[in-house]
């Protein structure tokens, strides 16, 4: 099956991403969301995207043109009707992204595969709710989609094998390196990158040492490029909390146990960059 045209619900960081990615490989895109301020800031940051590449000399004026010009914006999910593909990037709640797929389940094409962006939650069950389980899929996009290469390709249940590997061959196509894994709480990243930080966090809670030493030690002694609770604060800590209970529920174990003052700073509204205060203060 030929994918050509791509319909993205959610003009987020993410949702943005990957219709920049997808319009860079020719595809033609449409940008969904409920919000026009933003599809605005989402459009918005697709140029800034492509202007960065510009003045590094990877881009001209006319491709950015071209790139642009694939992409159109929307306020109404009916447009998805003539999409080959749909992928989700909304809100990392079953619920919201339930209830987008069964709408998108009666708009789209018969023949259209349905894909999530979801970092964590069962595709198996998002699947579920649809009346073509088969032609679901997960497309776990890193963040910023533009830059990472690896998109993880969960299949559900019920996932075919010719929907599994059009989705394969659409990242490759789009210059990512694809990763099969099966559908588990967390996938791979999640599972092993979220209670990596969950325990930098306990070792803040403990006293072990303080944040910027955790981060300082994780850098210069494991060669990450990122300290782990600066790392938190670029994801949202409100997602890594969702991330965390998401394993603790799926696997009831505690040593996915989310750490008491990862709780704390959700609650206080201290998401990290988002909210401009996190483990760290940003201006």
């Amino acid at each position: 099956m030929e994918i050509r045209n791509v319909v993205i619900i959610g003009a987020g960081q993410m949702g943005s991403g990957i219709a920049q990615v997808c319009a860079q490989a020719g595809l033609n895109v449409i940008l969904y969301d409920i919000n026009q301020d933003a599809i605005d800031r989402g459009i918005s940051s697709i140029s800034s995207n492509l202007n960065r590449s510009i003045a590094k000399g990877k881009m001209t004026e006319e491709l950015k043109h071209d790139i642009l010009q694939r992409i159109q914006a929307s306020l109404s999910l009916d447009i998805a009707e003539t999409a080959d593909l749909a992928i989700e990037a909304a809100t990392e709640n079953m619920s919201i992204k339930s209830a987008i797929f069964k709408e998108l389940d009666q708009i789209c094409s018969s023949h259209a595969i349905l894909a999530s962006n979801t970092s964590s939650l069962p595709i198996t069950e998002i699947a579920a709710v649809t009346k073509r389980p088969e032609q679901v899929i997960g497309m776990h996009f890193m963040n910023p989609v533009p830059v990472m290469q690896l998109v993880e390709i969960i299949r559900g249940l019920a996932t075919a094998e010719e929907v599994c590997q059009t989705v394969k061959d659409l990242a490759v196509k789009m210059g990512k390196t694809a990763v099969e894994v099966h559908d588990y709480p967390g996938f791979v990243s999640n599972r092993i990158l979220m209670p990596m930080i969950n325990e930098a966090i306990y070792t803040v809670y403990e006293g072990v040492a303080s944040i910027e030493d955790v981060d300082q030690v994780m850098k210069l002694g494991m060669n990450h490029p990122m300290g782990p609770l600066a790392l938190a604060d670029f994801i949202g800590l409100d997602t890594c909390l969702s991330i965390m209970e998401i394993l603790y529920e799926g696997f009831s174990d505690s040593k996915y146990r989310p750490c008491p003052l990862l709780r704390k700073y959700v609650k206080a509204g201290r998401l990290g960059r988002k909210t401009g205060q996190g483990f760290y203060t940003y201006g």
